[in-house]
């Protein structure tokens, strides 16, 4: 058992590091890449302030997948700032399971989103676990990602 995990363990620590991407709101989030039903696929937070949807750009087939994030400050207009997170520059995830999105609040950081999913690197399919850090207080988004062990 010992020698699997050592195994896992270097298999693991010889991936390239994995960065989530964080942009403005450009073609990906376009009304028609919100994933149907709209229902099981958005929810909000902050009492509204707060909403995040599901995307899918249908290409690239295997990375087609994305987050859209609408957060406060708003402008003077009282637009809400919409990112759209990625896997990469235009290129999205494999999947993403918004059913099993978790979400905890922590007054000292904020709202933490985190969410299943998978994409390639390379030739391989890697589980990964999107988080998303979102503090009202602060303009700025946090995301990671972290590859799951199963």
């Amino acid at each position: 058992m010992k020698n699997a995990l050592i195994a896992v363990w270097i298999c693991l620590s010889s991936l390239p590091a994995l960065a989530a991407e964080i942009t403005p709101c450009d073609w990906r989030a376009s009304s028609a890449a919100l994933v149907e039903p709209w229902e099981d696929n958005s929810r909000s937070f902050a009492n509204g302030a707060i909403r995040v949807a599901l995307l899918d750009t249908v290409e690239p087939a295997a990375a087609a997948f994305h987050l859209l994030i609408l957060t406060p400050p708003y402008t003077a207009l009282g637009e809400r700032q919409c990112h759209v997170i990625s896997a990469a520059e235009d290129m999205g995830y494999l999947s993403l399971d918004f059913a099993a999105l978790n979400a905890r609040y922590d007054p000292a950081t904020g709202l933490t989103l985190d969410l299943p999913g998978e994409r390639y690197e390379g030739e391989a399919v890697l589980p990964v676990t999107l988080t998303l850090r979102i503090d009202q207080s602060a303009p700025d988004l946090v995301v990671s990602e972290e590859v799951r062990v199963e």
